[in-house]
Order: C-alpha cells, then sequence, then structure tokens
C-alpha cells in the first residue's frame, strides 16, 4: 500500500468513526466584548479604531451601558473582556460603573473571566479595587526603550516590570502579556533577549506577534518613504522558532499561533473566536457573532453616541450562508492546536475539506488526527496557502 492509499484509508476509517467522536466542550456559554477606543496617545503600527480625546468619556460609557439594554440579549456569560484602545484610560469610577451595569444586565458565571486591557504606565495602586477583573492583559511589546520610543509606545521596560508587581499585588493571578518581533533591525540576540525579561515576569500568558505594516498607519508610511525595511522573511520565521522553542520548553502550551499559556489559562475568551462560540460586542467599531449572523458597528465614536442616544443601534448586520460559515471555520480553527474538529462539518464540506486537504498532508503541512485536522508546525509557516487551498471561493 503506497503513502496516498494509505491516507485514503486513514481518511475513510474517520469518517465512519466520527459519529462516535465526542467534543470536548471547554466553552459553552457567550463572551462579552466591549470596545473601549480611547488611547493617550497612538502606536505607529496600529490600525485599531481609537480616539486620543478624553472629552467623551462619560458619554461614552453612558452609551455603552445604554447599548447593553437596547440589544435586548441576555445570554448567561462566561468571559467579559474590555479591550481597547486602551481600558485603563477610564477612571476607576467609570469602570465601576460600567461593571455594575454589566452585572446586571447579564447573568455573569461565578467563575467568569473577566479581562481588561491595560497599558503599564496606566497600572496604579488601588485601580483594580472593587472591580471584578480576574485577568489583566498588558502590551509589553518589547524590553528595549529604543524601540519602545520608536513606535510611540509611552511606557518604558522598568515600568513593565513594576505594572506586574502591582498586578500581583491586587490578587490578580492571571497576566498575560503582548510582545512583537520584528523590527527594523532587530537581531534574533535581541528577540531572544525579549522573550527571556518577558519569561522572568512569570506571567500565566504570553501573546507574540510579528510586526505589520498596515496601510494608512505612520509606520506603512514609513516603510513607503524608505525610512524604515521591514526584516527579511528567513530572519522572521527563526523569530517565531525562537519564540516556540523557548515557551514550550518553559512548559507553555502554544494553543494559537501566537499564543502560548501555562496549564489551565488559556484566554477562554478568545478562544470563542476561534472556537465558533457567540459573543456580543459593545460599543463603536466592536463585532458580535451569534452562530447565523455577524453585526458590526460603526466606526466613528460620535456617530455611535448620538445612534445610542436615538436609542438606535449603530450596527450592519451579515447573514452568514453555510459556505461562508464553512470559510470561517477553516481561517479560525485552523489556527488552534486542535484545529477543526470534523464532526462540526456536514459531511459535504467534510468531504471536500479531505479532499484539499490531502495534498499537504502528504507534505505533513496538515496531521489528521483524533477526528481533527490541524497545521503541523511547518504548516503554520505557509498557514495562509494551506487556509485557501481548504476554501471555498
Amino acid at each position: 500500500m503506497n503513502k496516498r492509499q494509505k491516507n485514503d484509508k486513514k481518511i475513510a476509517t474517520i469518517l465512519k468513526q466520527i459519529s462516535n467522536f465526542t467534543l470536548c466542550k471547554d466553552y459553552f456559554m457567550s463572551g462579552l466584548y466591549i470596545h473601549i477606543p480611547f488611547c493617550a496617545s497612538r502606536c505607529i503600527y496600529c490600525d485599531f479604531y481609537s480616539t486620543v480625546g478624553t472629552s467623551v468619556h462619560d458619554r461614552y460609557v453612558d452609551a455603552l451601558c445604554h447599548e447593553m439594554e437596547l440589544l435586548g440579549e441576555r445570554p448567561a456569560l462566561s468571559t467579559v473582556y474590555l479591550g481597547g484602545g486602551t481600558p485603563s484610560q477610564l477612571s476607576h469610577e467609570n469602570l465601576s460603573r460600567l461593571f455594575h451595569h454589566i452585572y446586571n444586565v447579564y447573568r455573569v458565571d461565578a467563575d467568569a473571566e473577566v479581562t481588561m486591557e491595560c497599558n503599564p504606565d496606566d497600572v496604579r495602586d488601588g485601580m483594580f479595587d472593587g472591580l471584578p477583573v480576574n485577568r489583566v492583559s498588558m502590551g509589553a511589546q518589547t524590553f528595549a526603550d529604543d524601540r519602545l520610543r520608536f513606535i510611540r509606545r509611552r511606557h518604558t521596560a522598568r515600568q513593565v516590570v513594576d505594572a506586574v508587581t502591582l498586578i500581583r499585588r491586587a490578587g490578580i493571578a492571571n497576566v498575560s502579556i503582548d510582545l512583537m518581533y520584528g523590527f527594523p533591525q532587530e537581531t534574533l540576540d535581541d528577540w531572544r533577549r525579549d522573550i527571556d525579561q518577558a519569561l522572568a515576569l512569570q506571567p500565566e500568558h504570553i501573546s507574540a506577534y510579528g510586526l505589520m505594516y498596515e496601510e494608512g498607519t505612520p509606520l506603512y508610511r514609513m516603510l513607503e518613504q524608505g525610512k524604515v525595511k521591514e526584516i527579511d522573511e528567513e530572519l522572521s520565521l527563526a523569530m517565531y522558532d525562537m519564540l516556540v522553542d523557548c515557551l514550550t520548553a518553559e512548559g507553555y502550551d502554544h494553543y494559537e499561533f501566537s499564543n502560548f499559556a501555562r496549564p489551565g489559562f488559556r484566554s477562554r475568551h478568545n478562544s470563542s473566536y476561534w472556537h465558533n462560540i457567540p459573543y456580543i460586542g459593545l460599543g463603536a467599531s466592536a463585532h458580535s457573532y451569534d452562530l447565523s449572523t455577524r453585526r458590526w458597528n460603526v466606526s466613528d465614536i460620535h456617530r455611535y453616541i448620538s445612534a445610542i442616544a436615538r436609542d438606535t443601534l449603530p450596527c450592519e448586520v451579515e447573514v452568514l450562508d453555510d459556505q461562508t460559515q464553512y470559510n470561517d471555520l477553516v481561517t479560525t480553527a485552523l489556527r488552534t492546536h486542535e484545529g477543526i474538529y470534523l464532526d462540526h462539518l456536514k459531511s459535504s464540506y467534510r468531504e471536500f475539506l479531505l479532499k484539499n486537504a490531502r495534498p499537504h498532508i502528504e507534505r505533513g503541512l496538515l496531521l489528521l488526527d483524533d477526528g481533527r485536522l490541524h497545521l503541523s508546525r511547518a504548516g503554520i509557516k505557509v498557514s495562509n496557502d494551506v487556509m485557501s487551498d481548504l476554501m471555498m471561493v
């Protein structure tokens, strides 16, 4: 029996046994995402919707609270996530008011993961007092002050260390740190020092992303003007390999392309995006998903506030057909360690997926086992090409 025949037999066996496959379901309840679009200053690489204005903080929180009521959706929540922007730019009074309303409107699980994104220089004694926050996600990006100045971050490397100390002192036992690699002229040694300094803080979770040159950002304009130069692809891949090797050697679970967690500390909220779990998005530019539709609010804080004041939801809605849902599954689930559970698919889509996956399985880029299809480490590096071959057009 040749290699292809063995793969065909393996696929046939899985298709026969799939009805007996039991999915491990970790995330059944809905998640709530609240977009806080305020920043004290803009980083040169950021293309998320945000504003540096401070005059509308109170009115924006008013609008968020009213949007909860207008939606009329009352699912039980297993996760709450304040993202941005910079949620830590809100006053303690506004944060307290916002959380109070969340817990009045929704049925928040007693063991819910409640995450708040923070900038290191915003963290101060007492800022979490009386808040239900049990997880903090903090953007360190790098521990080199010159690179922090280059991307116009407000904090210093020392402030990251101090912020983690304050967060721990507040009794928060789940800390996530964001790192960034691929800065112009950055070396492997530079990157290794950032990884080592992050590990020295013993965070429960680390997210790491390559620096992106998004069109419309100051960084992109610098690239066009020849003021900066991207690192080459070979170096970028070597940095990614170093990241994976270092973190897995320290016991971190590489559960998604860019995310690593100590056992038991995966981001439950972000996992909902990758595992087809419904979520509600509140605020300007926030997105929602209910398994059959996708909804997104207007990306303009003033239009958002005005619409909510008129008892109008300022959003657009897309009804998702079967093919769109299949393509979404390919581009989200394949980002995870688990990959695509085949029993999530109708038979026609399952057969299409396995047929188009076969060449990548033979090349070792995709792995097929335990009723699931997932990328190998080599496959992650060419994931866009693999995913495009698995999608329906």
